[in-house]
């Protein structure tokens, strides 16, 4: 693994991210995709994608590293979402998917302000997944109530 950083950070050649791993590069890149919206990916949102991903996932830091890495590179190559909503339908359940919603409203939050190109990114993302409208509410309020409490209370980061 560290062969692999060292490579990706030298430019001798990408991150590997194995078949086994096509659920967590998924939502990496729905994730990315969020944090890029309004036209930056921020220090703030960068930090909440890791966060969400090495907690989700169960993800060693490193580990968490790779896989941002290797979802930035799929999202700069690509123009659609096809590929990770497929993933991400065929594999997780209905709360899953909202689950996995309201980290998209976490990461949309993670620079305090949201963007209308953020708001209509989770909206278009919620129902290709098949989260209905209510659910999506329902993940947002959650979302904003977990970063009211981590900002109440840093420790809990």
């Amino acid at each position: 693994m560290i062969d692999r950083l060292l490579g990706f950070l030298t430019g001798a050649a990408p991150p590997k991210v194995s078949e086994s791993d096509g659920l967590e590069l998924a939502v990496a890149a729905l994730l990315i995709e969020a944090g890029r919206m309004d036209d930056r990916l921020d220090a703030a949102e960068r930090q909440t994608i890791e966060q969400l991903l090495q907690r989700r996932f169960a993800l060693a830091p490193d580990a968490v590293r790779e896989l941002v890495a290797a979802a930035e590179q799929k999202v700069t190559q690509s123009a659609q979402y096809y590929p990770f909503i497929r993933e991400i339908n065929t594999r997780l359940s209905g709360e899953e998917r909202a689950g996995i919603v309201e980290m998209l409203w976490r990461v949309a939050y993670a620079d305090g302000v949201l963007d209308p190109h953020e708001d209509a990114l989770l909206r278009q993302i919620a129902g290709l997944i098949h989260v209905p409208d209510r659910d999506r509410g329902l993940a947002r309020q959650r979302a904003l109530a977990e970063i009211a409490n981590e900002r109440a209370d840093p420790s809990k980061e």
